[in-house]
């Protein structure tokens, strides 16, 4: 019988496959070895692979890489004017065998060749410096809170029980006790005379909590976490005022952003890990050019912000639709059929950041007390088939709500809508306190308002 050959249509006839390494870049132009170089990862040697790249006639580059290997190099073939895509390892995987570097970009080059691979996402240069600020934000509130359970792990061996007598032990009432101890301070009642007067708890009960016994190498360990603490607050104000800056830069720079103005949002709760002196309700509308994304229950700044960072304005613009959108974020499920059956619809692994904090807000949905569109979607899933399913199809929703205000400019309609919700928590208010008129036999005058002032 004649042999029979299955050919493919070539897409990208001037193509490279990069293999992009710690130590070592391996490049193919081609299927032999005459058409393969290796090159370093100094400057002078990016520089190289881009003169002979160019020498090569190469239009188009796909380079598959792990970690941040791939950055520099990415930018300085970018500024040459080289067509860049940046492949997933996970579809660039060599059929079985003899696995080598030669062998790998030689795989790259031909799957680009024949239009096989498909470009990772990448936000644009504006959004990716504030990603950097934010991200490194993140890992500056971790570290700290890190400290702040050392901190409290010390406190308990010294036999101060701080931390059944407050919430937070770096809160206002905590941070002043600790302060104290570091300095010297034994003395119960002394200690707790620094109570903040929002503290539920009284003096006599903070006292009774706070009884040393006298360990000075566990003294020592608590003031270096506190010198731990109160340097990583500093780094972390001075990182907020970077991101305050590159918003403003990012916004001032473009006057359709610019134009917008939207009123402050107080029903809002404010955490105390967020970028402090920003108005972040004001900075999102003007960065995505009107949207007010906060007008989502469940919505928070560090959320927005997260958004703001990750993707982007452009970057959202990128998908063409919201199922796209869910997708990238690992938050569709991926159905597996064979044969007219489903095996599988589970959510894909995998994870990023927008996803983590699109999963937080519908957890804060979740939580909500009153009745709202996206609560009662949360319940009725959890319900079905548990907490768990609930949060990834509510962070999905919340999604497409995201992607369809930003990119169609549908604004997000709430029939109860927040004055609505706060008009039900006065009606509590007042509820609670006929309670306490009723049951201690109290008038208007003895608590000092007008229950009609409420």
């Amino acid at each position: 019988m004649e042999q029979e050959s299955i050919s493919m249509e070539v897409v990208n006839p001037q193509a490279a496959g990069i293999d992009v390494g710690s130590r070592s870049h391996w490049v193919a132009v081609g299927q032999t070895e005459h058409d393969v170089r290796e090159f370093g990862v100094f400057n002078q040697d990016l520089y190289a692979m881009a003169d002979w790249l160019k020498e090569k006639n190469v239009k188009t580059i796909a380079m598959e890489s792990t970690g941040t290997y791939w950055q520099n190099l990415y930018s300085v073939l970018l500024s040459k004017g080289f067509h860049l895509i940046l492949c997933n390892g996970k579809f660039t995987k060599n059929i079985k065998g003899k696995k080598t570097d030669v062998l790998d970009c030689q795989w790259i080059q031909k799957l680009h060749t024949l239009g096989l691979l498909t470009g990772s996402f990448l936000p644009d240069g504006q959004t990716e410096e504030l990603r950097t600020y934010c991200r490194h934000n993140s890992n500056l509130l971790h570290s700290a809170a890190s400290a702040s359970k050392k901190m409290q792990k010390y406190l308990r061996l010294l036999n101060f029980r701080l931390d059944v007598v407050v919430n937070d032990i770096c809160g206002l009432t905590g941070l002043l006790i600790i302060r104290a101890i570091c300095n010297g301070e034994t003395d119960p009642k002394k200690l707790a005379s620094l109570r903040h007067g929002n503290c539920r708890k009284s003096e006599e009960e903070i006292a009774a909590a706070l009884q040393s016994n006298g360990r000075k190498d566990y003294l020592f360990a608590l003031k270096q976490e506190l010198d731990t603490y109160d340097h990583l607050r500093m780094k972390i104000e001075d990182c907020d005022k970077e991101i305050e800056k590159k918003l403003n830069e990012i916004i001032d720079s473009d006057d359709n952003k610019r134009e917008h103005y939207l009123e402050s949002k107080p029903h809002k709760r404010v955490n105390k890990n967020t970028p402090k002196d920003i108005d972040l309700n004001l900075k999102a509308y003007q960065m995505f050019e009107g949207t007010d994304l906060l007008a989502i229950e469940g919505m928070s700044f560090s959320t927005v912000l997260a958004l703001m960072s990750e993707v982007g304005l452009e970057g959202i613009r990128k998908f063409k639709t919201a199922k796209q959108f869910t997708s990238w974020l690992r938050l569709a499920p991926n159905n597996k059929v064979s044969g007219g059956k489903v095996l599988s619809s589970k959510v894909p692994k995998g994870s990023n950041r927008l996803k983590i904090a699109l999963r937080n807000a519908a957890n804060a949905i979740g939580n909500l007390k009153e009745s709202t569109p996206l609560r009662d979607f949360f319940q009725r899933i959890s319900f079905r088939k548990g907490r768990v399913s609930a949060i990834s199809a509510t962070a999905r929703k919340l999604a497409v709500i995201i992607w369809n205000m930003v990119i169609k400019g549908v604004p997000y309609i709430n029939p109860e809508g927040y004055l609505f919700l706060d008009q039900k928590r006065k009606l509590g208010l007042v509820k609670r306190i006929k309670k306490q008129i009723d049951k201690f036999g109290l008038t208007n005058e003895d608590l000092g308002l007008e229950i009609s002032q409420i």
